[in-house]
């Protein structure tokens, strides 16, 4: 038992479990009912005007049970049922309940035969059960219930708890107005809302804390938790529209999430974040050192898109901050509309598209192009660059590339020594190059005068890497007979805002707003990907796919604390650490240990038992930038 002695009333529905037991077998007996909807929602009106505390619970409980028409053998269903929808974080702290299930008392205005067999699986006794009990005929009809059960009664609970006459402090968990009732008749000491499965507003504004899981709860009173820290503490941003697959995600793992559509600016953003555990943005919100300064809370950045370049990784590595991106999701999009904007430029279809608008018959195959034996000139051999190779040779094209790594040719494709021998032979030139500052203007005037008069150019990479003015003057001029352009040095915030750039009104040329990875497919992909690799990183440590931090892939610890241990990359912090464990005579499970150039990233599974001075001799270790414990 806990020192200072203290008994846990926790209501039963929606609480305990994640729905109300009574609305679910409403639904089972109505099952063949053809007004079963009418009647369902009918019922469940009646079940939240009671928990709102506006309609009498004795007059409540009366015309559900009146109303169910139920059999013993629907309590059978039911029960089945209701072990699948027990509360996650109950079921997650399922050694709690187990320890102090002495201590725990569940009252219910709900049934005892419906109550006890899914509880009692937690180490809740019997007698620690409190509910009412339904009455039978011999046939098993539910008749109706025992009305001298004091919580039958309007304020039973509060008659019930009395009754009791626990010792010691009293908690009560629960959602409804009757759990906060016995705080205000001056019986339970707290009343903690429990809103992980419903939120009365009512009932969560009179309660002393409102506890969106059972972490929580026990966090608040320092209670064994079966993780390390509650779910719902962790704040999540997400900027510039990310999909709603990945606010769904953290919202179901538990976390708070907000989400914003436009990409703030600096001071906003810096002012935003204090609070923020996991930032999720995609290519236009710019992570400088000077908003990290303000991210004290900081856990991990995802990039919604391929690139990184638009975040300090340097700087997010020194705080301890993991950033992780989606390298591969959006890549077929990108090939997808690379290949048909080339196809589109060689045929002159947007000129002869705008003619038709005008009234203007043009029909003529003057200009107009196969791209069957062509030669196309990749820069940029990576995940987009290297796909696009493989579909353009299956369309007939003759594939060259470049890139500053030396990348195996995939198909028959051919690999150009120097930028300038691509830049010569190709009639199709395509970029997807990263965005790092050294790339700025990559493609400029000297590169242009390279080509071959007639070319056809293509930037979907980043904004900055083509000298602008240059190919402004190169389309005007009729060396370039065709550009299509997805990114910009300068780019709107928002959908609001307008685009100004020398490249608009020109022949033959497609202007995309920063599209290239717009499809849903990839946002949907890149909305399940950032985050499952977000989550893996808080939950156990992986590293895997972070494009900052020295990358480990775990194995799964079990009856085990892990300890994470991020420190500047300096001789002897290995041999520290395990110094402090042995001085507190902990036996090491299993450690791991990557180092890059600026950190090193210790994980080390230790034994269960431990004294919780060593977590403050772990954080107090010279060149230490961030500890936590996993469990």
């Amino acid at each position: 038992m806990n020192d200072r002695n203290i008994n846990f009333i926790i209501d039963f529905d929606s609480t305990f479990i994640s729905l109300e037991a009574l609305d679910e077998l409403c639904k089972i007996t109505l099952k063949k009912n053809p007004g079963r909807n009418v009647l369902i929602k009918e019922f469940e009106a009646i079940t939240k005007r009671t928990m709102d505390g506006n309609l009498s619970f004795a007059d409540s409980l009366s015309t559900r049970v009146e109303m169910l028409k139920a059999n013993r053998s629907h309590l059978d269903s039911l029960i089945k049922k209701l072990g699948t929808k027990i509360s996650k974080s109950v079921i997650r702290n399922k050694s709690f309940f187990k320890k102090y299930g002495n201590n725990i008392f569940i009252l219910s205005g709900g049934f005892k035969e419906i109550i006890f067999p899914i509880v009692k699986k937690f180490n809740i006794p019997e007698q620690n059960v409190f509910a009412n009990t339904l009455t039978f005929d011999k046939k098993g009809n539910i008749t109706g219930f025992d009305k001298n059960n004091l919580l039958s009664q309007d304020e039973g609970k509060i008659k019930q708890l009395k009754k009791l006459g626990l010792k010691g402090e009293l908690y009560v968990i629960g959602d409804g107005y009757t759990d906060y009732e016995l705080k205000e008749a001056g019986i339970a000491h707290k009343f903690f809302a429990f809103t992980e499965n419903i939120e009365r507003e009512i009932v969560a504004r009179k309660a002393d804390h409102v506890t969106p899981s059972m972490d929580e709860f026990l966090y608040l009173n320092k209670l064994p938790m079966s993780i390390s820290y509650p779910k719902n503490r962790i704040k999540v941003l997400l900027l510039e529209n990310v999909h709603s697959d990945a606010f769904n995600i953290f919202k179901t793992e538990g976390y708070q999430v907000e989400s914003i559509a436009k990409s703030p600016d600096e001071k906003a953003l810096s002012e935003k974040i204090r609070d923020v555990s996991i930032l999720g943005i995609r290519s236009k919100t710019h992570v400088s050192a000077e908003v990290l300064k303000h991210a004290n809370r900081l856990i991990a950045i995802g990039a919604f898109c391929i690139g990184t370049n638009q975040i300090d990784l340097d700087e997010c590595l020194r705080r301890g901050i993991a950033v992780f991106n989606a390298p591969f999701s959006n890549t077929r999009s990108v090939v997808e509309l690379a290949l048909a904007e080339i196809i589109i430029l060689m045929r002159n279809i947007i000129d002869k598209s705008n003619a038709l608008h005008k009234g203007i018959w043009d029909k003529s195959a003057k200009g107009s192009y196969e791209i069957r034996g062509k030669k196309i000139g990749i820069i940029g051999y990576g995940k987009i660059g290297s796909q696009l190779s493989v579909l353009a040779e299956d369309l007939g094209m003759e594939v060259y590339y470049y890139d500053v790594l030396d990348k195996l040719a995939l198909g028959n494709a051919k690999r150009c020594s120097t930028l300038n021998e691509l830049l010569k032979k190709s009639d199709i030139i395509t970029l997807h190059i990263d965005g790092h500052p050294g790339n700025t203007n990559f493609i400029g005037e000297k590169e242009f005068k390279l080509m071959k008069s007639g070319v056809i150019f293509l930037n979907l990479s980043r904004g900055h890497v083509v000298d602008i003015a240059s190919l402004v003057k190169n389309i005007s001029g009729g060396k370039i007979r065709g550009a299509s352009v997805d990114v910009y040095p300068e780019e709107p915030s928002g959908n609001d805002d307008i685009f100004i750039s020398g490249l608009q009104n020109l022949p033959n040329v497609i202007l995309t707003p920063h599209i290239g990875g717009s499809t849903e497919e990839a946002q949907k992909n890149i909305g399940n990907f950032v985050p499952a690799k977000i989550i893996d990183f808080i939950n156990s440590g992986n590293t895997f796919y972070s494009v900052n931090f020295p990358e480990i892939q775990l194995p799964q610890f079990q009856n085990a604390h892990r300890l994470i241990h991020i420190h500047e990359n300096v001789p002897g912090i290995l041999a520290q650490i395990n110094n402090v464990l042995a001085g507190h005579n902990i036996n090491i499970i299993g450690q791991y240990l990557k180092t890059n150039e600026l950190v090193g990233y210790v994980i080390t599974d230790i034994s269960k038992k431990y004294n919780p001075q060593v977590i403050h001799d772990l954080k107090k270790i010279p060149h230490t930038i961030k500890f936590r414990v996993l469990y």
